[in-house]
């Protein structure tokens, strides 16, 4: 930790015990992205193969290839009109395209895999992937379901490739300023934990447009399917796929998984949650999707109540809101801010109104004699405000990749701690779906109700 943050941190304490300061932002600056104890010489550049070119795989692409020393040799897509995307995000007219991932695998040119592909092929994927030797990072949630996640950990851990999972709040300036602040003790012993995040626009509920040539010709659409029972070509489907459970994990997998990898970084947990109930519907977007649109679920971790809600029909910023008995930390995209709390009464009891009027003086006579404070020392309750630039996660964590994958070094969101973190999203869809509450039971490695 710096100087600085010591001293921010020696403020806040100070806070805490009523001493007056005066009220302050700080702005939270970056530790250079690439900062590392070695550039890759030219000679030393990472070859990347990159799985799923869609909505969130041309993201990770074009900031992949920003990176220094990093470079992308070739690019798989079931959709034809994404082998074009890639060339385009590439500038790399010849780049090699294929719609068998296998390729990229068997191709001993490639050092490492980049994924971001529905729900239902995360398991095959990944599996197949450290299987044949590669590291790979795989976009969230980790799992399709409790036993796959089971089963990926398993494939990390037998071959030891490195897995690291696109859950990218863990690499979040804001994040790592909070878990600071908790870490430190000043939010005392941890009482409650919301989180919360709500979309009010088609696109936020999975309305995406179609591709206007989609076919048979232009897609293979019985591969896409995958183990899921086979149906007719269905275009919306293909597109909007997070609506349905056969192939995607909902609100939990896309937005849920968000809230439980950030709260899991901040609090620094890495287990499933023993417990969740949840709650929800089809409230708003009645488009044929099994998968509800609003989701709100109930976890323990351990004896720590968590509640967490998600929403596609009213706009509400991310947040978190984390209570202790020595005070409040409400997280956001751009920021935090800490209230201090004394958990001591701050005048005398308002259930004196019950006592006789002599009791009454005396007990309020000798309250004020032991809490009042001394003139001039009166205490200031302040509250500590961080603001962090628009700083994008998703850069850092691929980079935290990429450095592990030349180093060998542990990544900052493994195989365990995305499992842990798609256990919980799977916990809250299963009891949505059974309507009751469900526990994980880590003897069979199975929810349980």
């Amino acid at each position: 930790m710096s100087k600085f943050s010591r001293r921010r941190f020696l403020e806040i304490g100070a806070a805490a015990a009523g001493v007056s300061l005066a009220a302050r932002t700080t702005l939270l600056n970056p530790t250079p992205l690439l900062a590392s104890p070695r550039l890759p010489a030219s000679g030393d550049r990472l070859h990347f193969g990159m799985i799923g070119v869609g909505m969130q795989g041309s993201q990770l692409l074009a900031q992949s290839i920003e990176l220094p020393g990093v470079e992308c040799v070739a690019a798989c897509d079931l959709y034809n009109g994404r082998h074009t995307l890639a060339r385009e995000i590439t500038d790399q007219p010849n780049l090699p395209v294929t719609r068998r991932y296998h390729e990229l695998l068997a191709n001993k040119d490639i050092d490492c895999i980049v994924a971001a592909v529905p729900d239902h092929w995360h398991k095959h994927v990944v599996v197949d992937a450290v299987n044949a030797g590669k590291d790979i990072y795989c976009e969230k949630p980790m799992s399709h379901s409790a036993a796959d996640g089971v089963e990926m950990v398993a494939a990390a851990q037998k071959t030891g490739r490195i897995v690291q999972i696109g859950s990218q709040r863990v690499s979040s300036l804001i994040c790592a300023k909070a878990r600071e602040i908790v870490s430190q003790g000043s939010l005392g012993e941890l009482m409650l934990v919301e989180g919360w995040l709500g979309r009010n626009d088609p696109t936020g509920a999975w309305e995406y447009p179609l591709p206007t040539d989609l076919s048979t010709e232009t897609l293979d659409w019985d591969t896409w399917q995958g183990d899921v029972p086979k149906r007719p070509f269905d275009p919306y489907i293909f597109a909007r796929w997070r609506c349905w459970k056969e192939y995607g994990t909902g609100l939990a997998g896309d937005l849920l998984v968000h809230l439980i990898s950030g709260m899991m970084f901040m609090l620094d947990i890495n287990e499933a949650p023993r417990q969740a109930m949840a709650i929800g519907g089809i409230r708003r977007w009645k488009d044929g999707r099994n998968m509800p649109d609003v989701h709100a679920t109930l976890f323990y971790y351990g004896d720590l109540p968590v509640y967490m809600r998600l929403n596609q029909g009213t706009e509400m910023p991310e947040t978190y809101r984390i209570q202790g008995s020595k005070g409040i930390l409400e997280v956001t995209e751009f920021g935090l801010s800490y209230t201090p709390q004394t958990g001591t009464d701050s005048s005398p009891s308002y259930y004196d109104a019950g006592f006789p009027r002599a009791m009454r003086s005396t007990y309020e006579k000798q309250w004020h004699e032991e809490n009042d404070p001394k003139l001039g020392h009166e205490p200031m309750p302040e509250t500590f405000t961080f603001r962090g630039p628009d700083y994008d996660d998703m850069k850092p964590h691929l980079w935290n990749f990429f450095e592990a994958v030349r180093s060998r070094k542990p990544v900052v969101e493994d195989a365990v701690f995305g499992h842990h973190a798609a256990l919980a999203c799977h916990m809250a869809n299963e009891s949505y779906f059974r309507k009751t509450a469900v526990w994980w039971d880590e003897s069979s490695k199975s929810i349980r109700s």
